[in-house]
């Protein structure tokens, strides 16, 4: 997992410590083995985006301590499955992105100008 890179072709940022998010709970939306969902979109999460992923069967709300998830609220920032924020962007529920914190494989999903049009920070990686 050591040296990935984000969609700008620059060394993966941190997404969210707290709370801490990733498949592998690093707080960076990195991936690899296991995860099947490539939660590599780095969000920050909507009251509208979780709404749709509720709709969708994902809730992402409602805290789930036994498996150390607290819930999310509008605003936090969350590593989201490409295939769920394409979906969403489909839908016009997109939350908002951070390039320098999306993975190189979101990629494979959606277009760079698609993330782009969504992106909180600028497309040199800054926010």
């Amino acid at each position: 997992m050591t040296g990935a890179k984000n969609v700008l072709n620059k060394p993966l940022k941190t997404c969210c410590r707290d709370p801490l998010t990733g498949f592998y709970r690093t707080g960076k939306c990195d991936t690899g083995p296991g995860d099947d969902g490539l939660h590599v979109v780095c969000a920050r999460v909507t009251a509208e985006f979780l709404k749709f992923s509720r709709s969708r069967g994902n809730d992402l709300s409602t805290p789930y301590p036994e498996a150390g998830f607290p819930g999310l609220k509008p605003g936090d920032r969350w590593c989201l499955c490409a295939a769920r924020w394409k979906e969403a962007m489909e839908a016009g529920a997109a939350p908002p992105v951070v390039l320098a914190a999306t993975h190189m494989s979101a990629l494979e999903f959606v277009s760079l100008d698609e993330l782009t049009a969504h992106a909180v920070d600028r497309p040199d990686g800054d926010d």
